[in-house]
């Protein structure tokens, strides 16, 4: 089995990777009943042999799709063929892995300009206005 990289660096070897095939629902008319066309892959992310600084941040990142063994499953049935829907899995897997490795910006605390907080205020109370001078008129 070929390996899958997910980005320059991090290679999953092919051997950790376990694809299955199983009928599908989906395109293919009676074509879909008689071929196992859906492929399924499992990685096993706990018990990877890629470096543990990333396992580790895969397994906090993609806790909540992981099973109890700490397998990462994914199902891909949008092709006819099994092939193309083998290919299909090893690329969102891919994603889905490379995904989780990006380290996201911490978002730093900024407060609204002096000036815009006039503006606000100042289009709070145009609009204050414009509704007050839509009551009734009175005769003095």
């Amino acid at each position: 089995m070929n390996d899958l990289e997910i980005q320059p660096g991090v290679i999953i070897p092919g051997h950790e990777l376990t694809f299955t095939a199983s009928r599908a629902p989906g395109p293919g008319g009676q074509h879909v009943n008689t071929t196992a066309s859906k492929v399924t892959v499992r990685f096993n992310v706990s018990n990877s042999s890629v470096r543990p600084s990333i396992v580790a941040r895969w397994l906090e990142r993609l806790a909540s799709r992981l099973t109890t063994d700490g397998d990462l499953v994914l199902h891909s049935s949008r092709f006819r063929s099994q092939l193309r829907n083998r290919e299909d899995v090893r690329d969102r897997l891919a994603a889905t892995l490379k995904a989780a490795l990006v380290v996201e910006k911490p978002r730093r605390a900024t407060r609204p300009t002096r000036g815009s907080q006039r503006r606000r205020v100042n289009a709070k109370k145009q609009r204050g206005q414009k509704k007050q001078l839509r009551g009734r008129v009175r005769e003095d």
